[in-house]
This record gives structure tokens, C-alpha cells and sequence, in this order.
């Protein structure tokens, strides 16, 4: 045997048996007849032995040790559980000293492991204790997570959840008006303050419960109850979050009911999935993965998976109720909102990609960039489909008054509100292709649009202008009274110019549309001139040989043809104040400067009792037109 006297841990049962060995092999030594050889053997026997015997009592006396240690712990943390039904509620103190506790128990399970078996149990028995008074503190500590989180969250976003409601949210009279058969709004979701915004961390709980927490989960991985930890954690703040959706209004909706959904509702809707879908990426969500990282960044690929987990139905509720506004019906009102809303996942697609960057959450940022192209896709065929709904919007009344058509205030309101978006639209049109290029330019020279402009945009928004012409000639048509006919088109070119040229669309139109809409109204109001005064007006001219008979006739003619045209026009109406009193000037300039010499050979010939209306009075009915008020001058007896 060598001189070594390392040896292996012999079981309590054969201890004896070692100790007798040791004595026999004393007896033998002192026998006095042993060769020299034996009696080192027997030395080195002795040695062996005697090193057995005290391994065993110092394994004896470590167990003893850690025995002590466990129970000291176990009494800590029993004690601790039982005077509180939640330990941090006791203070940040108690709760350090609890995870002292449990740590030494966590270190007396990892020294256990570490010792070779015991064969009389008390190790094993040690052992399962240790184990058992761990796995009740780890759920112990699940619930302090949740405790300490609950007390402790701030209210995320006061500052950030400032959308009106749908009765506060105002937009221009006209540009909510209705055609006479199919009702039609052009509204915008679009906020003041716009969609983009820079990334912000906010402090999801108060910063010093962070190292308590930290403290919680550095001991729960340490104990291998990580995923116990993460599911808590993840529990916790999933629900944080679908609670933060609810103040938008954001429960889970199926598909079905936001298409059931009218669009008074809708709209309300997308104006507030528009705000929660902004502070959830640009605020919320930076703040909760900032969280994660201080807590479990240390522990390799736990934080991003755990935010993933935390964060991956709020998106996927946000993102299905995009994705149903998205699949909805191609009607025109719903093109702002659309736009909104592709505006701001296009703004916050770089927030997305950051938070989402890892394999686990590709299927998020997949669906997001899928929302993002059908919302686009939608509004492109929105507008391109624009020109078709105007052609298809058709009466067989004309429009009483001959004003401006709610047809053209729809239109050309929708143009103004376009406006905001013309880098969008460019972007959204840039990818049209033309299939048929010469079709395009003959569809361009039939419809009159300027070649001054290019880019699809400019081209679709002057078609679309020129089928609205094209829809306000055929209801002009409807007018039995020609001179109707041309004072409904001069006020609705009028107005068309004049709202595109004082807007930012007008780059999209360019002077030489504009002077040729103004040269077409300037030839209405002349055509309107002709056709209603021309008649009357001969009545009063070409006098200087007619007999007085012949005067009183046209004298009364006159007079009944300016009542007949007084009682009727004064009901037609010119909405635009300087218009209507230009045409009332260039008709009185023409009625009395007619009027006036008629009058003076009149006097010369026949009795003022056959003249009906002094020159001052004419001029004053004819301030009368346009007003929108039937009037009659009834009331005049005709003197005979």
C-alpha cells in the first residue's frame, strides 16, 4: 500500500466494521514475531484506517453544520411567511432578508449535491427538505413579483391618451355634405400634432423597486426556477398592457363586427386605434422592453423573449383591427382614414423593426409590414376609383337654385383635404403601371387634362376634376330654363377656381387649368346675359319710328317680360358675394343704360301712366336677383 491517505467516504453501516479492522490491526503490531515486511504493511494498513475514521467525522460534523444552517434558514423564512401575507408589504428589509434566507437554502441544495451519497439517508432526508422549503419560497416569491409590480406600476401616458371623442372632433361644415342619392363624407382622422413622434422611455414603476425585483429574479434563476419567474413577469405585464388598450377602447374585435360597424362608430374607432397604436410603439412598449432588459438582460435571450411573449397580443389586437378597416369597402370617405392610419405605421415601421428584431418577433413585424402594404393598396384604389363614383352619381331633378352643387363642394372639399397628403398619394401611385400608354393620352385630351403636370397624382386629380365637369353638364341639362342652365355652371367652375387656386392642391392643377376655368365661367355668366336680356332688351330698342301705339306695347311688354324674369331669378341664387354682385352690376349696366334712352323718347310721345318703372327703380329690383328668395312685383297695379 503507498502513502497516500486520501480515501473514499465509507457509509455509517460499515463503520464498525472499519473500527474493528483498526483495532485488530494494533493487536497485530504488538506482536513482537512479524518480519519487518509485514509489519510495514500493517503500518500503512493502520494509517489507511485510522484517515477513514477521521473522514467520517468530518463528514459527520460538516452535515451537522449544514443541518444547522438549514434550520436557521428554514425558521427565517417560515417565520417571515407566517407574521406577513405578503413579505415586501413589511418593508424592502424584510423582503432582503427573506432572500437571504432563501439563497442560503438555494447554496445548502447545491452543497448537498456536491457531497457523495450518505447510505444511512440523513443526507437524503436533508437534501428533500432543503428542496421542499425552496420550491414553497419560489412560489412565495412569484407572488411578491406580482405584489410589488401591482403596488408599484405608474400610470402610463395621462399625457398620452389625449384623443376627443367623436362629439368633440370637428370638421369644416363643407366638408361633410351629402349628394342627393348617395351619402358621402370626406373626413379626416388626422391629429394637429401629426403622427410622428421621437421614441420616449417612461418609467413603467417606480425606479427603486427595480433592484428588489432584479434581487427576486437573480435568486429564482439561481434556484432554476426561471421560467416560474417569466411567467409571472409575462403575466403581469400582458395584462398591464391589454388594460392600457382598454382606455382606447381596444378589446379584441372580430373582423365581422368592425365591417358591421357604421361609419359614425368606425371612424371614432380608428381615431382612437390611431392614438393607442402611436403611444403603444413609439411610448409604451420601448418603455416595458426597457424594463425587461434592466430586470433580465443578463440572461441572454430571456428578456427579448419574455417582452415578445409580454407584448405579442396587444400587437396582434391592434394589428387585426387595422388589418379589417383595411379589407373594408372602397368608399370614398374612407380614404383619410386610411391614409391616416398607413401614415403612421409607415412613421413608426423603424420603432417596429427595433422592438421586433429578434426571430421570435419576426411574425409580428411580418404582420405589420403586411398591414402597412393592404392599407396602402386600399387607399390607392380608394382614389383611383374616385372619378368613377362621381361618374356614377347621377339625378334626374335639377338642382333647385342653381347654386353650387353638394356634388362640387364634396369634390373639391375632398381635393383640400387631399392636399395634406400628396406625399403619400405620389408614393402610393408611383408603382401604377400603364398597361396601355396611348389609351392614357387619348383619355387625357377627351377629359381636358393639362399635359403641364406628369406625376400620376396631378394627371388622376385633373381626370377627376373633368369628370366632375363632365357629371355637371348633363345635370345642367336638366333646366328647362336655358339661362338656369348657364348660372348653375358659372357657379360651379366658379367655385372650383376659386378653391383650388387659394389652396395647396394647385400644384396639382397649374395656371393653365385655372385660366381655363375661369375663361369657361366668364362665358356662362355671358351666355346667361344673352339668352335672358337679349329678348327683353329688344323689346326696347329699334323705338325711333314706332307710333305711340306701338311704344305702349313695348312699354307694357316691358314690364311683364321684367316681372316674369324678376319673380323667377330673384329664386336663383349665387352663393359667392362678389359674383353675384358682378353680375348684378353688368346687368344693370346693360338693362338701364338700354332702359334709360327708351324711357326719354317714351316721356316725349305717350303718358308717364303707361311707364311702370322709373330707371332708379329698375336699377333697385335688379339688386333684388340672385338671393335665393322668390319675390314678385305683384303689388304694382298696371296703370292704364
Amino acid at each position: 500500500m503507498g502513502d497516500d491517505k486520501s480515501v473514499v467516504t465509507v457509509p455509517d453501516g460499515e463503520q464498525h466494521i472499519i473500527a474493528a479492522a483498526h483495532h485488530l490491526v494494533k493487536a497485530l503490531r504488538a506482536s513482537t514475531s512479524l518480519s519487518i515486511e509485514v509489519r510495514r504493511s500493517l503500518a500503512d494498513l493502520d494509517i489507511h484506517l485510522a484517515a477513514m475514521t477521521e473522514a467520517k467525522e468530518d463528514e459527520t460534523s460538516s452535515l451537522r453544520e449544514i443541518e444547522g444552517r438549514f434550520k436557521s434558514a428554514q425558521v427565517k423564512i417560515l417565520t417571515l411567511q407566517s407574521n406577513f401575507l405578503k413579505i415586501w408589504d413589511a418593508g424592502p428589509s424584510q423582503l432582503l432578508e427573506y432572500l437571504h434566507a432563501v439563497e442560503e437554502v438555494r447554496t445548502i441544495t447545491v452543497t448537498l449535491q456536491s457531497v457523495a451519497p450518505n447510505h444511512n439517508g440523513k443526507q437524503n432526508r436533508l437534501a428533500n427538505q432543503a428542496h421542499s422549503v425552496l420550491q414553497m419560497a419560489m412560489a412565495k416569491l412569484q407572488e411578491e413579483v406580482i405584489n410589488i409590480l401591482a403596488q408599484n406600476k405608474l400610470c402610463f401616458g395621462h399625457d398620452y391618451v389625449s384623443f376627443h371623442s367623436c362629439e368633440e372632433f370637428v370638421v369644416d361644415e363643407e366638408s361633410m355634405v351629402s349628394t342627393e342619392n348617395d351619402s358621402v363624407v370626406g373626413t379626416s382622422c388626422r391629429e394637429s400634432s401629426g403622427a410622428e413622434s421621437e421614441e420616449c422611455i417612461m418609467d413603467l414603476v417606480h425606479p427603486y423597486i427595480v433592484p428588489h425585483v432584479k434581487s427576486i429574479a437573480d435568486v429564482m434563476f439561481a434556484s432554476h426556477y426561471d421560467q416560474e419567474f417569466c411567467q409571472v413577469f409575462i403575466r403581469f405585464w400582458k395584462d398591464a398592457l391589454n388594460d392600457y388598450l382598454r382606455l382606447f377602447c381596444m378589446q379584441q374585435t372580430s373582423i365581422e363586427d368592425v365591417l358591421r360597424m357604421d361609419w359614425t362608430c368606425l371612424s371614432c374607432r380608428i381615431k382612437k386605434w390611431r392614438q393607442a397604436t402611436k403611444n403603444v410603439i413609439a411610448f409604451y412598449l420601448p418603455s416595458e422592453k426597457n424594463l425587461f432588459d434592466q430586470l433580465l438582460g443578463e440572461f441572454g435571450s430571456v428578456s427579448s423573449n419574455c417582452f415578445i411573449e409580454a407584448s405579442k397580443d396587444a400587437m396582434l389586437c391592434l394589428l387585426n383591427f387595422g388589418q379589417a378597416v383595411a379589407i373594408g369597402p372602397l368608399r370614398p370617405e374612407r380614404l383619410f382614414c386610411l391614409l391616416d392610419m398607413f401614415e403612421l405605421l409607415r412613421d413608426l415601421c423603424l420603432d417596429v423593426d427595433a422592438l421586433f428584431c429578434e426571430n421570435q418577433g419576426s411574425f409580428i413585424k411580418m404582420e405589420y409590414h403586411e398591414l402597412l402594404k393592404n392599407l396602402g393598396d386600399s387607399a390607392k384604389a380608394i382614389f383611383l376609383e374616385l372619378g368613377n363614383h362621381i361618374a356614377s352619381n347621377t339625378s334626374t331633378t335639377p338642382f333647385y337654385g342653381g347654386g353650387v352643387h353638394p356634388l362640387t363642394k364634396y369634390v373639391i372639399n375632398y381635393f383640400m383635404l387631399l392636399s395634406e397628403y400628396c406625399d403619400t398619394l405620389k408614393f402610393l401611385l408611383e408603382d401604377r403601371e400603364v398597361q396601355n400608354l396611348e389609351g392614357v393620352v387619348d383619355a387625357m385630351a377627351r377629359l381636358d387634362v393639362s399635359s403641364e403636370f406628369s406625376c400620376p397624382l396631378a394627371l388622376h386629380l385633373q381626370s377627376v376634376a373633368s369628370m366632375l365637369e363632365s357629371n355637371l353638364d348633363k345635370r345642367s341639362n336638366l333646366y328647362k330654363d336655358g339661362s338656369l342652365k348657364h348660372i348653375f355652371l358659372m357657379n360651379n367652375i366658379h367655385y372650383m377656381v376659386q378653391k383650388i387656386k387659394n389652396s395647396k392642391i394647385r400644384t396639382c392643377f397649374g395656371d393653365e387649368w385655372i385660366k381655363n376655368r375661369i375663361v369657361r365661367y366668364v362665358q356662362h355668366e355671358k351666355r346667361y346675359e344673352r339668352i335672358t336680356w337679349s329678348p327683353i332688351l329688344s323689346l326696347i330698342t329699334g323705338y325711333e319710328k314706332s307710333g305711340k301705339t306701338v311704344l305702349k306695347e313695348r312699354c307694357r311688354n316691358f314690364s311683364i317680360a321684367f316681372e316674369d324674369v324678376y319673380k323667377n331669378q330673384t329664386g336663383w341664387t349665387i352663393p359667392d358675394i362678389e359674383l353675384r354682385e358682378e353680375l348684378r352690376i353688368s346687368t344693370a349696366l346693360k338693362v338701364v343704360h338700354a332702359y334709360r334712352p327708351f324711357i326719354g323718347h317714351v316721356k316725349k310721345s305717350i303718358s308717364d301712366k303707361h311707364i311702370k318703372y322709373t330707371e332708379d327703380e329698375l336699377e333697385k329690383y335688379l339688386l333684388d336677383f340672385f338671393q335665393g328668395s322668390t319675390k314678385s312685383l305683384n303689388h304694382h297695379q298696371w296703370r292704364r
